[in-house]
């Protein structure tokens, strides 16, 4: 098989892509490329087999990074220092990906992206759409809300017994990194040809209030969920210490959920990975002690 580069490599979804491609058994170690800014974060990797490269979207010679690979998986970076900045880099990339001649690039995007509520969604419509003008075969997954992006407000709302959302009756159908990553290992190892866009989801989209019910069961705790407005919203956080920079970005994910920009469930994880996606309810009672801290 022709060589497979993962961007973002040292990261947490990068990790999982490459360990679930090892253990796939149709893509020899030395066909992978673990990409990543800081090749000293790869060093297991490598004693594996997997070949490892400085992977810097901000480099201008970004192209030599990619020479000689057939499939390119970019995994959005978390560049979020100034606007435009992450959308710039991504498109150094697809740039890039174009002049080194990949066969097929992939990109990991978000559901809805444009239309999404959430304020960085511009950074993937963008990309999207650069993808789709390089003229290049591409895969898009339009990746759920990690079920592990609950472990940001779960511990802290279980400690004082009230969970605050301006995400009202919305549904968020939480999908597990490890999964998401099993899908997209399936789909780069795969003899597919068109152009397509997956919505890697779980399996049900679920409400604030049937999510606290799962999480009261699951550590046997108790768990109000407390409805504001985004504006009350807002400013708990701000009372609470959340950095003000940040907190319209946090407050962008609950407004999309309630407008229904999460509300999506499809079967693509399973129909990529061979393997039905965990439910969240399995997912909690798993991580029960991360939940209580």
């Amino acid at each position: 098989m022709s060589k497979i580069l993962v961007s973002g490599a040292s990261g947490h979804l990068g990790r999982l892509v490459i360990q679930s491609l090892l253990e796939s058994g149709k893509v020899a170690p030395a066909d992978i490329v673990a990409g990543s800014r800081d090749t000293a974060k790869l060093a297991d990797l490598a004693a594996k087999g997997v070949e490892t490269r400085r992977v810097d979207f901000d480099d201008a010679n970004l192209a030599a990074a990619f020479a000689g690979i057939d499939r390119l998986l970019i995994i959005s970076t978390d560049t979020l220092d100034r606007p435009g900045h992450r959308l710039s880099q991504h498109r150094a990339a697809v740039a890039a990906a174009k002049a080194a001649g990949v066969g097929r690039i992939s990109y990991t995007s978000m559901i809805n992206p444009e239309t999404s509520l959430v304020s960085f969604a511009p950074d993937h419509a963008g990309t999207e759409q650069a993808i789709r003008d390089s003229g290049l075969a591409y895969t898009i997954f339009r990746n759920a809300w990690y079920m592990e992006n609950l472990f940001m407000s779960l511990p802290q709302a279980l400690a004082s017994g009230s969970w605050y959302t301006s995400a009202g009756k919305g549904r968020n159908a939480h999908a597990a990194r490890a999964d998401i990553a099993r899908a997209i290992a399936g789909a780069l190892v795969s003899e597919a040809s068109g152009n397509a866009v997956y919505n890697l989801t779980g399996p049900a989209a679920l409400s604030t209030d049937e999510i606290a019910a799962l999480v009261r069961e699951a550590t046997g705790k108790p768990l109000a969920v407390v409805n504001l407005t985004d504006e009350q919203l807002a400013g708990g956080m701000k009372a609470a210490g959340v950095p003000e920079p940040f907190i319209p970005t946090f407050v962008s994910f609950d407004a999309n959920t309630r407008e229904g920009g999460f509300d999506v469930a499809t079967r693509d994880i399973e129909k990529l990975s061979g393997r039905a996606p965990e439910d969240l309810e399995s997912f909690l009672t798993a991580n029960k002690a991360a939940l209580l801290g």
